[in-house]
């Protein structure tokens, strides 16, 4: 049986559809596509009315990053305004894709997640042609983007990251170090639960109850952080290697990131106007890895997740967007 476009929980507008796509030892596996409807439109793109803007005729997919979900409707209604239908995936074991007994996040290999890809391709494509596709990916969901552009040249035509995970936080060299261990505990204790690093203090500067903006389910955005495992962070830094070596995405390619890094082990103001999760002077560097047209455009007063900054810090990020399409959106 064909499973059934839903509304979401994001309310009027949105809607989900689940992906089957198989099973592994902890059970069934699925993603979920959410799509947006601007209000205006009596039915779903295109058939409601021709969508105008820079991007018009294309489809947008967001990926998150981790311990994370879609639960942004500014991102949705901002890539609607340029013209684009926009879709947001929510991974196998994040989100609304998360099924009891599952590990959340657990992954390992990044490729795997070239199934949650294409099943989401699939459906955006149902009853009409592909249209040109421009992939946005978040942290973890950026590492994983930029991986599957490589891997498939030509698919997506255009590439826009919010602050990408393309390096590990001690750097190349400590990733270098640290990489035959957990490479070792892959093998031997795969599952074994490693130490919980994250704070809280990102959470702090997010969630509208502790000073933030955002109002959003902390089951399925925990404030630290789902637990990690030597399997799951082995994926990873193999996955920062295969950047650190140099790919191509294919295409054009926009990265955002905030203008300064606070990575304290105390809470301290300024982490409400930076990035408190990632060095973003090494993935500034990282990203002139990821193929001959990349743009790195660097927004004062951003969180890690720039689109979740305070106004304006969001308002200059998606002006940036805005100015990178006038050059690069497909045509």
């Amino acid at each position: 049986m064909t499973a059934a476009w839903r509304p979401d929980v994001l309310g009027p507008g949105f809607e989900q559809l689940t992906l089957p796509l198989g099973s592994d030892d902890e059970g069934e596996l699925v993603a979920t596509l959410v799509r947006y409807t601007p209000p205006a439109a009596s039915g779903w793109w295109p058939f409601a009315r021709t969508p105008r803007g820079p991007v018009a005729g294309c489809d947008v997919l967001s990926v998150h990053g981790w311990s994370d979900y879609f639960f942004n409707p500014e991102l949705a209604r901002f890539w609607a305004a340029q013209g684009a239908r926009f879709f947001a995936l929510d991974l196998r074991k994040y989100g609304r894709s998360l099924r009891p007994g599952q590990t959340p996040g657990l992954i390992t290999d990044l490729a795997d997640y070239d199934v949650d890809l294409d099943a989401a391709l699939t459906a955006m494509r149902a009853g009409g042609p592909a249209r040109p596709l421009i992939l946005m990916g978040h942290s973890t969901g950026g590492l994983t983007l930029s991986l599957w552009a490589d891997r498939h040249r030509g698919r997506a035509r255009a590439l826009v990251l919010n602050s990408p995970w393309l390096e590990f936080q001690l750097s190349r060299v400590g990733r270098e170090a640290l990489a035959p261990v957990f490479a070792l505990g892959a093998r031997v204790h795969p599952l074994a639960p490693l130490p919980n690093v994250d704070l809280g203090f990102y959470t702090r500067a997010v969630a509208k109850e502790q000073g933030g903006e955002w109002e959003y389910d902390h089951r399925w955005r925990p404030d630290r952080g789902f637990a990690t495992s030597p399997v799951w962070l082995n994926a990873i830094l193999a996955g920062h290697a295969r950047v650190a070596a140099g790919i191509d995405v294919g295409s054009p390619a926009l990265t955002l990131l905030s203008a300064r890094s606070s990575i304290l082990t105390r809470w301290d103001e300024s982490m409400r106007t930076s990035d408190s999760v990632l060095v973003v002077d090494e993935i500034a560097e990282r990203a002139l890895k990821l193929g001959p047209e990349v743009t790195v455009s660097r927004i004062d007063g951003a969180l890690h997740d720039v689109t979740l900054s305070r106004e304006p810090a969001r308002a200059a990020a998606y002006a940036s967007i805005s100015r990178w399409l006038r050059g690069y959106a497909p045509r």
